[in-house]
């Protein structure tokens, strides 16, 4: 007998909204920390800041996979897939962790980035199914305060353990949590996906070339879904260009060790924190796409202000804040528009959204450590400023809510 997420009690929605959010804290934290602590870590792995946004550029490329994970949840149900992910997640922390040679740690980079990209657009495609559209910000945007509280508690955690021990700690911590949390989804209900989300009959035969092309085609909307699949890329380069770099800029400017950096964190978890908790309340009544386009003009006076800020510790670390900020309010007002451009493929969508995302996400990795070191503050946000015009862009000629 079919099941579907509509049946479910809310009471069931509201527990699982409560594990994602403690979940997702694990691997927000194990995905956000090396922002700022990329130097630190850089020096306990024997290389320099740049080689290590490679590193981690080439963790977010596997993040390609996360599609096929999100294929075998619709087959299998999100229940024993989240917990592989998790399972994933979780061993590759540990090799980074216990890593003594480059292919391990590489190894252990990878691993990860396949699992916690895996993780997220598998979560927010199981939300989705079970909220109504107009309550969807809400939902999601409440799992979405797991980024903020991964600064205001986990960064925060993690340097004060560097500080006390070396920087393998918060690998062996968070593995070994991560590893654990796969528990927490045991009384999750097993759900199963609409008698159209799979493959139609006669599919088994058809040429790759057309089983690769019905992979990434949306029956409707697709104009729209694929826009907002670009806007989800573009808004995560502009972002975690500065974000995966400004542990390093506040280090090398003004000196900050370990415990410092762990304490601006606080600071930037409270600006998404912010961000997470105003979409959760507004974004419903006022639109997404409307939501969507108020976060990005707010980020575009961000990341110009983020040269002139850079005059002290506070200005500098308040224009990090307010940039954060606006990033937060567009990405989480995105993710709800995003799950409903393909309602009867949402998987799908999300899917590919994350892959954007990540793409993103590689691309900043490379080109956030690279501007700061060659071209200095005003030249990484004029690389996201450029960005984030190009999401205006998009959004306002081609994406529909």
């Amino acid at each position: 007998m079919r099941h579907t997420e509509a049946t479910s009690p809310s009471q069931s929605t509201a527990r699982l909204i409560g594990v994602g959010l403690g979940t997702r804290l694990l691997v927000d934290t194990a995905k956000q920390m090396f922002g700022p602590f990329l130097a630190i870590f850089a020096a306990g792995m024997g290389m320099d800041i740049v080689a290590l946004g490679k590193l981690l550029g080439a963790r977010n490329a596997v993040g390609i996979t996360a599609p096929v994970f999100g294929a075998l949840a619709d087959r299998l149900g999100y229940r024993p897939i989240l917990q592989a992910e998790l399972l994933i997640s979780g061993a590759g922390m540990l090799l980074i962790g216990a890593s003594a040679s480059l292919p391990a740690l590489t190894l252990g980079m990878l691993i990860v980035g396949i699992g916690t990209a895996a993780f997220v657009p598998s979560l927010q495609a199981y939300l989705s199914a079970r909220l109504p559209y107009d309550r969807r910000a809400r939902g999601l945007g409440i799992v979405e305060y797991a980024w903020a509280l991964s600064n205001l508690v986990g960064l925060s955690a993690m340097g004060y353990l560097i500080q006390r021990t070396d920087w393998r700690a918060p690998f062996y911590i968070l593995g070994a949590g991560l590893i654990a949390s796969a528990l927490a989804f045991q009384g999750a209900p097993p759900v199963a996906p609409p008698p159209d989300a799979g493959p139609g009959a006669g599919d088994d035969h058809r040429s790759l070339a057309a089983r690769l092309r019905g992979a990434v085609a949306f029956r409707a909307n697709g104009t729209s879904a694929w826009a907002t699949i670009a806007v989800m890329g573009l808004l995560v380069l502009a972002g975690m260009n500065v974000s995966i770099v400004y542990g390093a800029w506040l280090q090398g400017r003004y000196g900050l060790d370990a415990a410092a950096l762990g304490a601006t964190a606080i600071v930037v978890g409270a600006a998404d924190l912010v961000g997470s908790v105003l979409v959760s309340i507004a974004a419903d009544h006022l639109g997404k796409r409307r939501s969507v386009l108020g976060g990005l003009g707010l980020s575009l006076a961000a990341y110009a202000l983020l040269p002139v800020l850079n005059r002290g510790l506070a200005p500098a670390l308040a224009g990090i804040a307010l940039m954060r900020f606006a990033f937060e309010f567009s990405i989480v007002s995105l993710i709800p528009l995003l799950s409903e451009q393909a309602p009867t493929e949402r998987g799908k969508a999300l899917g590919l959204g994350a892959v954007s995302g990540l793409a993103g996400a590689s691309v900043a990795a490379v080109s956030g450590p690279w501007a700061l070191t060659h071209l200095g503050v005003a030249g990484l946000a004029a690389i996201s400023l450029g960005a984030a015009v190009a999401c205006v862009a998009v959004v306002a000629a081609w994406v529909r809510e």
